[in-house]
């Protein structure tokens, strides 16, 4: 099963179990588990091939909603889950193909659709870092810079390595099973005949390029109770961007008899 870590595990009420997007991990995810987790128990999972989950060389997503659906029958069914971007397409597919373990489901800028923006460059850019070597993340930026030129990118990525006791470090990625399931990754599969009638909030941030008005048609093809929400300033990393505003939407979404406004 996939690792994870559990958050207000006193609490009553559905379990909310979260999934990080592509390079990430449950840990970017903690401070917002603990804020959601004062009105439920959360769940944050490290997908497949990331963190400190098992590696596969298999990474698409009807193998991810098999990770997820594992997690929530071992927390609680029907669970809410929350993912963003890959993490996002994994909470979908599972939606899509075992709906009965989904009780409410938030999407985070991320569509049904297929995209063409492939993250290799990222990997190459990862590989390039002499594990051998590197003695602290510095060492590793001072690879990195020039071949990501946005900081936060490269401090996002840099969370995921590990410098090791003896010196050296590793990814707690496996780079190798992302690089080649990239085309899986970015695209989404056929679903065609599948749909989840369930309660599903779509969260877009203003400054994301990620879900375009002409997804929404397809959005809602799939997810027919949808409801899309913008949240103004914020990039693809909405939850990152605006953490106040996507903790206020997704937690009232959440909640019994609340509505997303």
């Amino acid at each position: 099963m996939l690792k994870t870590q559990i958050h207000g595990e006193d609490r009553t009420g559905s379990v909310l179990v979260i999934a990080h997007g592509l390079f990430g991990s449950g840990r970017n995810w903690r401070a917002i588990a603990r804020q959601l987790a004062r009105a439920r128990p959360v769940v944050t999972v490290d997908m497949r091939n990331h963190g400190e989950s098992f590696h596969s060389p298999r990474h698409d997503y009807p193998a991810m909603a098999e990770d997820l659906a594992e997690v929530v029958e071992a927390s609680g069914a029907p669970a809410d889950v929350l993912g963003h971007s890959m993490g996002g397409k994994a909470a979908m597919m599972l939606a899509l193909e075992r709906p009965e373990l989904v009780r409410r489901l938030v999407v985070a800028d991320i569509a049904p659709v297929g995209y063409d923006h492939t993250q290799a460059p990222l990997i190459e850019a990862m590989r390039a870092v002499p594990l051998d070597k590197v003695q602290s993340r510095r060492d590793a930026e001072a690879v990195l810079k020039p071949l990501i030129p946005e900081d936060a990118v490269r401090a996002f990525l840099l969370q995921s390595l590990e410098i090791l006791p003896g010196g050296g470090g590793r990814w707690r990625l496996n780079l190798d099973a992302l690089a080649a399931n990239m085309d899986s990754i970015i695209g989404f599969p056929d679903v065609e005949g599948r749909r989840f009638d369930g309660p599903a909030l779509f969260v877009r941030g203003g400054a994301s390029d990620y879900v375009r008005p002409e997804y929404e048609p397809r959005i809602r093809a799939l997810f027919p109770a949808a409801e899309i929400r913008t949240i103004e300033g914020a990039g693809h990393w909405v939850h990152a961007d605006r953490p106040r505003e996507f903790i206020a939407l997704v937690d009232r979404f959440l909640s019994d008899g609340a509505e997303a406004t």
